[in-house]
């Protein structure tokens, strides 16, 4: 398999193009399953090293779609065994992105109750110490410091 930095996704061949193709899944496939590795560890997204090199096959990937459903690529596979590998590769790909944009939601979900959880006790904190309540209003009674003198 060739390193997905090396593919030259634009063959003229259909049976080298599906190669290509195949070979950009591959690709695609390692980084989205080693990043859903890194999430189901508990990792935040946002600390996560695939996210450039998943952006990068993932562009690649649509470019070559987009190609052969406009049709200015040839993508006429003769070899059957090619076409069905080929096939396997999509599906296992949409199978790791869903597992992949399931990990990330939860992800997102776990920063967001995190973030929540720092706000809460920022409230309190903030509430323990302010004299004022919601309304602007004093919530403490007010306090003398004066001696016993008459007015």
């Amino acid at each position: 398999m060739k390193p997905a930095s090396n593919i030259n996704i634009n063959p003229a061949d259909g049976d080298e193009r599906a190669k290509a193709l195949i070979a950009l899944i591959d690709g695609l496939i390692e980084i989205v399953n080693e990043e859903n590795v890194e999430l189901a560890k508990g990792l935040p997204a946002s600390r996560l090293k695939q996210v450039d090199e998943k952006n990068r096959l993932a562009n690649l990937f649509e470019q070559s779609v987009a190609e052969a459903v406009g049709k200015t690529a040839n993508l006429n596979v003769q070899d059957r065994v090619l076409r069905e590998q080929l096939m396997e590769r999509i599906l296992r790909l949409r199978a790791a992105m869903d597992e992949n944009v399931m990990r990330l939601r939860a992800a997102i979900e776990a920063s967001n109750r995190r973030i929540e959880a720092i706000m809460q006790a920022i409230r309190e904190q903030l509430a323990n110490v302010s004299p004022y309540g919601a309304s602007g209003r004093r919530v403490n009674s007010a306090m003398s410091y004066g001696t016993n003198v008459r007015a």
